[in-house]
């Protein structure tokens, strides 16, 4: 292959490798094979119609923007799809493709918030700016239809539809949407802009991370444009902003922030916020920021049960087209329990596995799949080991948790470590149950029941809970 080509996909690659996480690079980049360069067309092959499929769906955006940093703004795409000659003898078929969801990006659509239909470059200094060329910014497949309700989200996702139907005319101004990586924060709070958008179309909805807020703020700072940028923000009607926690790290975005956020809400318009933590453990944000991210509802979202990991891979595959059998969706479920994102990415991991070695999904290609996803340093989780951390965290003996005693304190730790036994070990109902002075099965669904019904109607015992699941995740690592 000729050194241009060489290093215009090195070039590419190094861009991407930056962008993406590494698994998903390993899984859809590498495989990747720069074949021709004509002039500003650069021609990949991908080695199956499906990989070409995915990547038209997944990455077109990403690696139309990486071409036009490499070749400049008139770079272009084209596949070349290996096909199965069907005859092992011969090299496999090729066809050429044009990139189908390959858009003309402006110099402006890499700058962000867009102005739609608008040749002027910066869209925060347009006099007049009209408040319906605002580009939303929302991903169409983060929907409430693909967001899969379970005990771990379901206060954040009822909350999320009561704002969407009725957008700053609810007692949920901000939303505040907090809990760990790869959770659905994001897919949440997206979630919510799709649904105004579609319900309520003269609706005014942004969607930006913190990080695009605070390097946008700096650029107008060098710019004495600090007015014009806060004014923009002030046109939103749904402004949601992610990550709010590295505003930490900004102090002057903060004051910026400041303004916006009460023009906003006394305006009645809907903020939603999204953060690895709650407002209260917040470090380096303003207290006067932090205390009117109080004033609505903080809801979080914690590592999905089992159950709802069985049900998110079962929606993901009818949403695909996909089948696998019973026996590998239980296998991946059960071994995959940190959050949703390595969840869908191992079984985006095993779908190429299948597609590039043209083989059926089994259990033993799972297996070989996750033994390099998967930690392998994870630690197994016993009822032992969860019966001796509620003890010392509710400061009982482990006599008494045994005990057959109606005293409050106690038969609600039991329950607690039954509910986190179900949760985080291997063992059966059966099993549980006998760990705790040979109880039956109905006790442990009881106990399991009766902590879900408290975590809703009692904050005290629902910090207890989510402390305690922290404590045995840590563990785990």
């Amino acid at each position: 292959m000729p050194k241009a080509l060489d290093k215009v996909w090195s070039e590419c690659l190094d861009i991407i490798k930056d962008i993406v996480e590494w698994q998903h690079f390993k899984t859809w980049f590498e495989p990747i094979r720069a074949v021709e360069l004509k002039g500003n067309v650069l021609v990949i092959q991908v080695p199956s119609q499906f990989f070409y499929e995915y990547l038209e769906e997944h990455y077109v955006n990403l690696l139309a923007k990486t071409l036009r940093r490499v070749l400049g703004k008139d770079a272009q795409l084209e596949y070349r799809i290996m096909v199965d000659s069907g005859n092992h003898q011969n090299k496999p078929l090729t066809m050429d493709v044009p990139a189908q969801g390959y858009k003309t990006f402006s110099n402006n659509e890499m700058d962000f918030p867009l102005v739609i239909n608008n040749p002027v470059k910066n869209p925060f200094v347009i006099p007049g700016l009209k408040k319906m060329q605002i580009d939303p910014q929302l991903n169409p497949i983060y929907t409430f239809e693909t967001f899969i309700e379970g005990d771990c989200n379901r206060v954040a996702r009822r909350a999320g539809k009561t704002v969407a139907e009725k957008p700053g005319a609810n007692s949920f101004n901000p939303l505040v949407i907090y809990g760990g990586v790869g959770l659905g924060k994001t897919h949440l709070a997206q979630a919510i802009g799709n649904e105004v958008k579609r319900s309520q179309a003269s609706k005014v909805v942004l969607y930006v991370s913190s990080e695009k807020f605070i390097n946008q703020f700096v650029d107008h700072s060098r710019n004495n444009a600090i007015n014009d940028f806060i004014h923009f923000y002030q046109l939103i009607d749904v402004l949601i902003i992610d990550d709010v926690q590295f505003f930490n790290r900004a102090e002057k975005s903060q004051d910026a922030f400041f303004a916006i956020f009460n023009h906003l809400h006394q305006s009645g318009k809907q903020l939603i916020l999204t953060s690895d933590k709650a407002p209260k453990d917040m470090e380096g944000v303003q207290e006067r920021l932090l205390s009117r991210f109080r004033w609505g509802l903080s809801a979080d979202v914690l590592i999905p049960d089992y159950d709802t990991r069985i049900e998110i891979l079962e929606r993901k595959m009818k949403n695909d087209g996909l089948d696998m059998p019973k026996e590998v969706v239980k296998y991946l479920a059960y071994n995959i329990n940190s959050n949703v994102r390595e969840l869908e990415g191992a079984l985006i991991s095993l779908l190429a596995q299948s597609s590039l070695n043209r083989r059926d999904i089994d259990l033993e290609l799972a297996k070989r799949v996750l033994r390099n996803f998967v930690k392998t340093s994870s630690k197994e989780i016993t009822i032992e080991v969860i019966q001796k951390m509620v003890c010392d965290y509710f400061d009982i003996s482990y006599d008494k948790l045994l005990q057959k005693t109606r005293k409050r304190e106690i038969v609600q730790a039991r329950q607690i470590t039954m509910f986190l036994a179900k949760a985080f070990t291997k063992n059966s109902l059966k099993t549980i149950g006998e760990h705790f002075g040979g109880r039956d099965h109905t006790t442990v669904i009881h106990s399991c029941q009766t902590v879900k019904d408290l975590m809703d109607t009692d904050h005290s015992f629902r910090e207890n809970v989510i402390e305690l699941q922290q404590k045995v995740q840590l563990v785990a690592m």
